[in-house]
Protein backbone atom coordinates (compact mmCIF):
# COMPACT_ATOMS: atom_id res chain seq x y z
CA UNK A 1 0.00 0.00 0.00
CA UNK A 2 1.13 3.62 -0.98
CA UNK A 3 2.34 6.06 1.58
CA UNK A 4 0.30 9.13 2.44
CA UNK A 5 1.76 12.12 1.40
CA UNK A 6 0.86 13.99 4.75
CA UNK A 7 2.11 17.67 3.43
CA UNK A 8 -0.83 17.12 0.68
CA UNK A 9 -3.57 16.00 3.24
CA UNK A 10 -2.63 18.35 6.07
CA UNK A 11 0.17 20.68 5.70
CA UNK A 12 1.89 22.98 8.76
CA UNK A 13 -0.74 25.71 9.10
CA UNK A 14 2.06 28.65 7.69
CA UNK A 15 2.97 26.19 4.75
CA UNK A 16 -0.62 26.31 3.39
CA UNK A 17 -1.76 29.76 4.12
CA UNK A 18 1.88 31.13 2.31
CA UNK A 19 0.93 28.85 -0.40
CA UNK A 20 -2.06 30.21 -0.48
CA UNK A 21 -1.23 33.65 -0.37
CA UNK A 22 1.24 33.41 -3.30
CA UNK A 23 -1.67 31.98 -5.58
CA UNK A 24 -3.65 35.13 -4.61
CA UNK A 25 -1.21 37.62 -5.28
CA UNK A 26 -0.50 35.81 -8.90
CA UNK A 27 -4.16 35.94 -9.67
CA UNK A 28 -4.14 39.87 -8.67
CA UNK A 29 -0.97 40.42 -10.67
CA UNK A 30 -2.56 38.33 -13.91
CA UNK A 31 -5.88 40.32 -12.93
CA UNK A 32 -3.87 43.64 -13.31
CA UNK A 33 -2.22 42.45 -16.86
CA UNK A 34 -6.11 41.80 -18.21
CA UNK A 35 -5.09 38.45 -18.94
CA UNK A 36 -7.28 35.41 -18.86
CA UNK A 37 -6.02 32.00 -17.14
CA UNK A 38 -5.84 30.73 -20.71
CA UNK A 39 -4.03 33.32 -21.68
CA UNK A 40 -1.22 32.78 -19.47
CA UNK A 41 -1.47 28.84 -19.71
CA UNK A 42 -0.78 29.57 -23.19
CA UNK A 43 2.46 31.86 -22.95
CA UNK A 44 3.67 29.41 -19.69
CA UNK A 45 3.50 26.03 -21.70
CA UNK A 46 0.56 24.49 -19.45
CA UNK A 47 -2.99 23.51 -18.84
CA UNK A 48 -5.53 25.89 -17.40
CA UNK A 49 -5.66 23.69 -14.80
CA UNK A 50 -2.44 24.33 -13.90
CA UNK A 51 -2.54 27.86 -13.47
CA UNK A 52 -5.94 27.50 -11.77
CA UNK A 53 -4.55 25.65 -8.88
CA UNK A 54 -1.84 27.95 -8.49
CA UNK A 55 -4.11 30.53 -8.01
CA UNK A 56 -5.69 28.76 -5.36
CA UNK A 57 -2.64 28.02 -3.46
CA UNK A 58 -2.89 24.32 -4.11
CA UNK A 59 -0.14 23.03 -2.49
CA UNK A 60 0.44 19.96 -4.79
CA UNK A 61 0.98 22.63 -7.88
CA UNK A 62 4.60 22.24 -8.89
CA UNK A 63 7.16 24.81 -8.03
CA UNK A 64 7.73 25.28 -11.44
CA UNK A 65 4.74 26.41 -12.32
CA UNK A 66 4.59 29.42 -9.60
CA UNK A 67 8.43 30.63 -11.07
CA UNK A 68 6.88 30.15 -14.52
CA UNK A 69 4.19 32.24 -13.60
CA UNK A 70 6.08 35.16 -11.29
CA UNK A 71 8.67 35.39 -14.81
CA UNK A 72 5.62 35.91 -16.94
CA UNK A 73 4.26 38.84 -14.77
CA UNK A 74 8.09 40.30 -14.77
CA UNK A 75 8.30 39.53 -11.19
CA UNK A 76 11.25 36.55 -11.04
CA UNK A 77 13.85 38.57 -9.24
CA UNK A 78 11.67 38.76 -6.02
CA UNK A 79 12.25 34.73 -5.61
CA UNK A 80 16.79 35.71 -5.92
CA UNK A 81 15.91 36.99 -1.81
CA UNK A 82 14.22 33.15 -1.12
CA UNK A 83 16.49 30.60 1.21
CA UNK A 84 19.61 33.34 0.02
CA UNK A 85 22.33 31.43 1.97
CA UNK A 86 23.22 34.75 3.54
CA UNK A 87 20.35 35.66 5.00
CA UNK A 88 20.11 32.13 6.69
CA UNK A 89 21.17 33.70 10.38
CA UNK A 90 20.67 30.02 11.54
CA UNK A 91 22.65 28.58 9.21
CA UNK A 92 25.65 30.38 8.99
CA UNK A 93 25.74 30.08 13.00
CA UNK A 94 26.32 26.43 12.81
CA UNK A 95 28.17 26.51 10.32
CA UNK A 96 30.81 28.46 12.27
CA UNK A 97 30.13 25.97 15.34
CA UNK A 98 31.40 23.47 12.58
CA UNK A 99 34.79 25.28 12.23
CA UNK A 100 37.70 24.52 14.10
CA UNK A 101 38.64 26.55 17.71
CA UNK A 102 41.94 26.62 16.53
CA UNK A 103 44.37 25.81 13.99
CA UNK A 104 45.67 21.99 14.52
CA UNK A 105 49.46 20.96 14.91
CA UNK A 106 50.31 18.93 11.89
CA UNK A 107 53.65 16.96 12.26
CA UNK A 108 55.76 16.93 8.91
CA UNK A 109 59.01 14.68 8.91
CA UNK A 110 61.75 16.68 6.37
CA UNK A 111 61.60 15.15 3.62
CA UNK A 112 64.97 14.29 1.70
CA UNK A 113 64.17 14.27 -1.79
CA UNK A 114 64.63 17.27 -3.98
Amino acid sequence: MARNNLLLESPPYIVKSKVELLGSNLRTARLRRNLTIQDVATKIGVGVKAVRDAESGKISTSIGIYIALLWLYDLICEVDSLADPLSDEVGLKLDELKKPQRAHHIKRRIDNDF
